[in-house]
Parts: C-alpha cells; sequence; structure tokens
C-alpha cells in the first residue's frame, strides 16, 4: 500500500471513520484494484489500534470491496464488468420509479443540487464529484415519498461510488451528466411523470454504456 493517510483524532469508536476513508480511497481510485492492505500498516498510518482496522476491512469485506490475500492482509477486490452491468439494471429499475413517484407527487428538486453538482465537476476532488452525484439521487428518492426505494438504492450505492470514481478519473462525461440531471429535475418539477421516467432509463442506459466502456479502458490499461 503506497498511499498516505492523515491520523483519527482519538474518540470512543472510530470504525466508521476509518472505514470511510478507505471506502473513498477504494471510490476514487486512491486505492486501486490489487492493492494489498494490512492491518498492521493501516493502523499505523491512523495511528489507532489494529481492532478498529479490523473491523473496518471485515465491513468492506462483507460489502465485497476487499477480498483475502494469499499470505497476510487483503487486496482491493477487481472490478467485475459483468456483475456492474447487472447493478446498473436495477439502479435503472429504482432510479426510474422514484422519479416517477416524484414527479406524481408534484415534489420538488432544489435547482442548488445541480448547481453544486455542476460545480464539483470542474475541479479534480473526485471524492465531491461522487458526493454530489451521490446527493442528486438521493434527493429524487426522497422526493418520490418512498423510503424502500432509498433503502434498496443504498445497498449498492457502496459499489456504484467506486465504479464512478473509476470513470470520474476522465473529464469526458462529467459536464453532460449534469446536463441530463437537469433535465430529469426540470421533468420531476413539472410534474411530467412520463418525461421524468423517459429521461431517467435514458440517463441510466448511457450511464451504463460509458461506465463500462470506460472501465474496459481503464483495465487495458493496467
Amino acid at each position: 500500500m503506497t498511499m498516505k493517510f492523515d491520523k483519527i483524532q482519538t474518540r470512543p469508536d472510530y470504525v466508521d471513520e476509518v472505514y470511510g476513508v478507505l471506502l473513498d480511497a477504494i471510490s476514487d481510485g486512491s486505492l486501486a484494484p490489487g492493492t494489498r492492505l494490512t492491518q498492521e500498516e493501516i493502523a499505523e498510518q491512523f495511528a489507532v489500534s489494529r481492532s478498529p482496522v479490523l473491523q473496518a476491512l471485515r465491513l468492506l469485506k462483507k460489502d465485497g470491496l476487499v477480498q483475502d490475500a494469499p499470505g497476510r492482509g487483503v487486496l482491493v477486490a477487481p472490478l467485475d464488468l459483468e456483475w456492474i452491468g447487472k447493478l446498473y439494471e436495477v439502479r435503472g429499475a429504482l432510479d426510474a420509479l422514484a422519479a416517477k413517484l416524484a414527479a406524481q407527487r408534484g415534489a420538488r428538486i432544489d435547482k442548488a443540487l445541480i448547481a453544486h453538482g455542476r460545480k464539483a465537476s470542474k475541479g479534480k476532488d473526485v471524492k465531491s464529484m461522487i458526493d454530489a452525484d451521490i446527493a442528486f439521487h438521493n434527493a429524487v428518492y426522497q422526493a418520490s415519498g418512498n423510503p424502500l426505494i432509498a433503502d434498496s438504492a443504498h445497498l449498492h450505492w457502496v459499489h456504484l461510488r467506486r465504479v464512478m470514481g473509476a470513470v470520474l478519473q476522465s473529464s469526458a462525461q462529467r459536464e453532460s451528466i449534469w446536463d441530463e440531471h437537469a433535465a430529469i429535475a426540470d421533468a420531476i418539477n413539472a410534474c411530467d411523470e412520463a418525461r421524468a421516467v423517459e429521461l431517467t432509463e435514458e440517463h441510466t442506459v448511457r450511464a451504463r454504456r460509458n461506465l463500462l466502456q470506460r472501465l474496459g479502458e481503464v483495465m487495458d490499461e493496467r
């Protein structure tokens, strides 16, 4: 592991913080697939005991983001293109349903989310780009009025964050993504159910295609 982390401030329970920092590093590509992680090295860099590190690594393993390594430690799991494609099929269905219900209810999507996303897309902080994207989709889930949509979607976002991070290293689609988000928000705000669903489905199909293409290129480069 070559990445350097800041020390974590002491508190009674910081398993979640160790987990969060490692998740962000895996998501934005700082910890690439195949990177070996050991409890000792992580604990030393964070200046914490091995116990919270062990628990955080167990959570990452449960999520499928790391896997057992030969010898000591774990490895950051590889990206599986076929599985990612199936993941986007599920995401597309949930997003389309959320957009339909949001428009049906006359909900409003805050345009400030779009402005924030466009600003993030022009920067270099991949984590901020991912967070802005997730914030938009979470707003649509909340606007749907059905909490089961968000609960179901959040099961997959840990993996979607990672996929998005790999793609957002390139700036090619960053701006167009927010054009699409803005159009979806407009349709929801106009209570146009059919248009909201259509745009959301197109957005998901396009995102899936671009992601798989870009990830294929990334893997070929490696």
